[in-house]
């Protein structure tokens, strides 16, 4: 597939491999964080402040051990209740500094998921309809739930750690050299084993954590297709093939979350053990020195401290860092989205036109998905204002990919389409979907009440247009019937009602808008027979003087449209009216026959 086509475009990353530019996901979460500078600047402040005081504590803990001499009588009492008062107020502002941290970065995390979240939603309002009809549904509501979630974890966590890690191992470092050279050289012997450990293991995550995130999404995809038609998965009594189809996916999602906690949880002890083995060189060799009246019993108190607070940072950035590939991953995901071809923007020069009479003209139309597989060839057609036009033929021909080009939904790359003798491009886009009402075979209604749902296309209209346009579509006899009438609460997708009134509701939706150009694709496809006859008496008086495209499998619904064109393999093959067409004995001659001479209807 074309990657300007791919569900996640040019970024998309194939599940376990390593992120491929990990310096352009920083640069663009960058920029969410320049709206945060004061309070990162103010942040990093108090963690340097709360660092410097730390790094005072071992150095203070060492003279309190210095002032106690062999001998009971000999402790410096004055002097220790001096260095104990200082590290009691110490230890009180470190733990208010590092509260009021907490407090200002749990905020800058928050503000900036906040943005990235509604910037992620805003990118969906701007992508090509072709974008979702190639992608998941619950791989796009992960990435913008859970993927989002990581970030928000990543810094919340990680900002203060990276900063207060730094600072505790440089001022630990510093002064572990001032209290002694030899001592600090015989510390760092365990550094080259850290750095080691920490490259291995967050090599490993890192493409585990890609892999976690993935499979998550393809799990939330499945589960929101299986509840989406649970009807379906009941009719045919599928309950256990789904459930096993759940399992195999959750056991994919448990095996690589495993693996990646398992791999992400051997650093802390590992770390551990290393940190242990540090205190045993700094005890032996610190032994060794106090013995030969180098240094006194304080310092190598101070140093077993300060090396405790320099190799812990390095643990703690270690840890930090499976959390920054979990946060990684998803920013990348997310960013993938944030990256897509957007819809084409209108022309600097792009117009509307008052009173659009409905002239519809494809000149040479070619359309493809993918590479080397045209699914329209060489489309050429000219209707007239007000005319009628029917789309036949089978599933894939075609049909749909022709209105689709017509309303913008899809881009042309070769040929043109013009209304009114003018190129749609011309068009500002905003208005040329405004030259459109649409009903289609999937309906979709939204949460809220039936007059919302009319109106939706139509936010100014009165209620005496509402029920004007319920009545025109026969809607308005069951939406009387209902005990709240046309302020009935509907579910998503408005599954409190049947398939059937759905329909008449999207077909009032259409009416209301009172369009120049009308586009029914199925439109009737779920009403019964009764209630499609009345439906076409309205739709007669809503298509006279416009233009309206009608797809159609049900043959008998087209029968009056003014030209019928048969789409086959992305070609119209034959056009004419039912009478012409049924003469020629042709390709809808066949369709229209298999269909009715079993009924015995007059062909």
């Amino acid at each position: 597939m074309d990657s300007r086509r791919s569900p996640a475009g040019r970024h998309m990353l194939v599940a376990g491999e390593k992120p491929k530019d990990k310096k352009y996901t920083f640069n663009r979460l960058k920029d969410y964080f320049k709206g945060e500078k004061a309070n990162l600047i103010l942040v990093f402040v108090l963690v340097l402040v709360s660092g410097i005081l730390g790094i005072f504590i071992p150095f203070l803990i060492g003279k309190a051990v210095d002032t106690i001499y062999p001998g009971v009588r000999n402790v410096e009492f004055q002097k220790l209740k001096i260095i104990t008062t200082i590290l009691l107020t110490i230890y009180i502002l470190d733990n208010l500094f590092k509260l009021f941290q907490e407090y200002l970065v749990v905020g800058i995390s928050q503000r900036i998921v906040f943005n990235i979240r509604k910037d992620l939603f805003n990118k969906f309002q701007t992508l090509p309809i072709i974008f979702f009809d190639t992608s998941s549904h619950g791989e796009l509501m992960s990435r913008i739930t859970n993927d989002i979630d990581n970030i928000s974890t990543t810094i919340s966590q990680s900002t203060v750690q990276l900063m207060s890690s730094i600072v505790n191992i440089i001022g630990s470092l510093t002064m572990m050299l001032y209290l002694s050279i030899p001592m600090t050289i015989a510390s760092m012997i365990t550094i080259p084993l850290v750095y080691l450990l920490t490259k291995t293991i967050t090599k490993k995550t890192r493409v585990l954590f890609k892999e976690q995130q993935r499979s998550l999404g393809k799990l939330n995809s499945q589960i929101e297709e299986t509840i989406g038609g649970i009807s379906v998965v009941k009719a045919f009594g599928k309950e256990e093939k789904v459930v096993e189809e759940f399992i195999a996916e959750n056991n994919l999602l448990r095996d690589v979350g495993y693996r990646a906690q398992i791999w992400s949880g051997f650093l802390m002890p590992i770390m551990n053990v290393i940190n242990n083995l540090a205190f045993g060189v700094i005890a032996v060799f610190g032994g060794v020195l106090a013995v030969k009246g180098k240094i006194s019993v304080g310092v190598i108190s101070s140093f077993i401290f300060y090396s405790k607070q320099f190799t812990r940072p390095l643990m703690e950035i270690a840890a930090t860092f499976n959390t920054l590939q979990s946060g990684i991953a998803g920013a990348e995901r997310v960013i993938e989205i944030l990256d897509e071809e957007e819809e084409r923007k209108d022309l600097d020069n792009a117009i509307e036109v008052e009173n659009i009479k409905g002239e519809v003209e494809f000149k040479n139309v070619n359309f493809e998905y993918k590479d080397g597989e045209p699914v329209l060839k060489n489309i050429s057609l000219k209707i007239e204002p007000g005319t009628n036009i029917a789309l036949v033929g089978p599933t894939g021909a075609g049909k749909t990919t022709i209105v689709n080009l017509l309303t913008g939904f899809y881009e042309v790359e070769i040929g043109e389409i013009l209304i009114d003798g003018i190129n749609i491009k011309d068009y500002k886009k905003d208005y040329l979907r405004n030259i459109f009402g649409m009903v289609l075979q999937d309906t979709y209604l939204f949460s809220g009440t039936i007059r919302e749902n009319i109106k939706y296309g139509k936010l100014d209209a009165t209620d005496e247009e509402i029920i004007r346009a319920a009545k025109m579509s026969k809607a308005e006899d069951f939406i009387n019937k209902l005990p709240d009438g046309y302020n009935t609460i509907l579910t998503e997708g408005g599954t409190n009602l049947s398939q059937g009134e759905r329909q008449l509701l999207a077909i009032s939706r259409a009416i209301l808008v009172d369009p120049s150009i009308l586009i029914l694709d199925e439109a009737t496809s779920s009403v019964d027979t009764r209630t499609e006859f009345k439906i076409q008496e309205a739709m007669v008086k809503l298509m006279e003087n416009r233009t309206t495209f009608i797809i159609a499998h049900r043959l008998s619904t087209i029968r009056d449209a003014d030209i019928i064109m048969v789409v086959d393999k992305g070609e119209i093959i034959e056009a004419g009216n039912h009478k012409e067409l049924i003469n020629n004995k042709g390709h809808y001659y066949e369709l229209y026959r298999s269909q009715f001479l079993n009924m015995g209807e007059a062909i």
